[in-house]
């Protein structure tokens, strides 16, 4: 026998056995398919696999005939326990092909599938937890960014059009799916984590959806509940501090060019902001809050055409103002757009680098926002929350702002 025929008779028998030594824990030995008929399984569709290339036809009666014995097996569990899976029978049913991979040279294929059965079948517990928290309007949020994705998205054109020449519809939506997308991931994770792991956790999940209602919620609830300033101050610093971390996150999906050189300025604020929020943390007693405007689920067809507008708006904005002002004309809708949101300009101003702005242009102006939103963020603070609670944000902002200019200034040269 050849060298590489028992390498793969080894290897179907081993991925077999991997498959059927978990079906076995799992299922605390109830189910009539152990580990040893796994391998089996594997080593008969790789035997079927094989005779295939002689008696044309032979895989097909083969991979019949373990159906039917699958099926025969699992009525008789049903009738004697009154309850029947088709989990097993399908992981059975897939080892059987499995071994057919390993013979027709496809070894890395079939080994990539074992084990993402094996994972898939060892996640069933958690699977179920995640299924605790998810409701109906998830799922359809879920279907949605799926439509977004990949329905509507192909039939925009990606051109621009309009009497300017200054709107791209395909480019506005798929920045409207890739906001989506890192809101809907903050909103999972809100529900997740959020009220069991406390404040910070929540900042910083909330982060990833919205920094400004995360400043806004919590400055409510220290005005209303009192508590640890710190704990508040703490959850508003990671919250903000996953701004950054999203800004340069989005400019490096759009544009990795330039995220290069946003990791200076960006990843220098962001480390300096977690440092002060672990400091932060140290400090405060444990709070557990919910902050409200962050329950909502993002991921919502309003919620993306409304943001498709918007950045279609600064987009063709900044696009105008650049052919007449210049820079500094960029500068100003920085400014403007920062007073609300940072994603839109961010986005803007990463796409239009790869078009022909200035790298230097667009990251002054993609810091000019963050600045101005986290200055609106402190402003909210204090004027909210009062200000003791402000001047633990404060100084957050001092150091962060002034780690993100430092790395501006030098990254220009000094």
């Amino acid at each position: 026998m050849e060298v590489a025929t028992i390498q793969k008779v080894a290897l179907a028998l081993l991925l077999g056995f991997m498959i059927g030594l978990q079906r076995s824990i799992a299922t605390q030995g109830t189910t009539p398919l152990g580990s040893r008929t796994f391998a089996l399984i594997a080593l008969v569709g790789l035997l079927a696999a094989w005779l295939e290339e002689r008696i044309e036809g032979l895989y097909l009666v083969v991979a019949g005939s373990v159906g039917g014995l699958l099926v025969v097996s699992y009525w008789m569990k049903g009738n004697r326990l009154a309850r029947l899976g088709l989990t097993t029978p399908m992981a059975a049913l897939a080892t059987f092909l499995v071994g057919g991979l390993v013979w027709f040279d496809l070894g890395s294929y079939a080994i990539a599938i074992a084990v993402s059965i094996t994972l898939l079948l060892e996640l069933k517990p958690r699977i179920q937890r995640l299924r605790r928290y998810l409701a109906p309007q998830d799922m359809e949020a879920i279907t949605l960014l799926l439509v977004m994705s990949y329905v509507i998205l192909p039939l925009l054109p990606d051109r621009l059009i309009g009497p300017y020449h200054l709107f791209n519809p395909y480019k506005t939506w798929l920045m409207a799916i890739l906001i989506a997308t890192i809101s809907f991931v903050g909103y999972m994770a809100m529900k997740l984590f959020g009220d069991r792991y406390g404040i910070f956790v929540t900042g910083a999940a909330g982060g990833l959806v919205s920094s400004t209602a995360v400043t806004i919620g919590l400055s409510r609830l220290y005005l209303t509940r009192g508590g640890s300033v710190a704990a508040y101050a703490g959850g508003i610093a990671i919250a903000s501090t996953f701004m950054y971390l999203r800004v340069f996150i989005e400019s490096a999906i759009i544009n990795p060019a330039l995220a290069r050189q946003l990791a200076i300025p960006y990843l220098l604020a962001s480390i300096l902001g977690l440092g002060y929020s672990f400091w932060l943390y140290r400090q405060a007693a444990t709070t557990r809050v919910t902050v409200g405007g962050l329950e909502t689920n993002p991921l919502q067809l309003k919620e993306a055409i409304k943001f498709a507008l918007l950045f279609g708006l600064i987009y063709g904005a900044v696009e105008f103002v650049r052919h007449r002002y210049g820079a500094m004309g960029i500068y100003a809708i920085s400014f403007l757009s920062g007073l609300s949101d940072v994603d839109a300009i961010t986005l803007s101003l990463a796409q239009m680098a790869k078009e022909g702005l200035s790298s230097w242009t667009a990251i002054s102006g993609i810091v000019i926002a963050s600045a101005t939103n986290s200055l609106v963020k402190l402003a909210l603070t204090f004027w909210i929350g009062g200000g003791r609670l402000g001047w633990e944000v404060g100084k957050f902002f001092l150091i962060t702002l002034a780690g993100m200019f430092l790395g501006l200034w030098w990254l220009r040269g000094g």
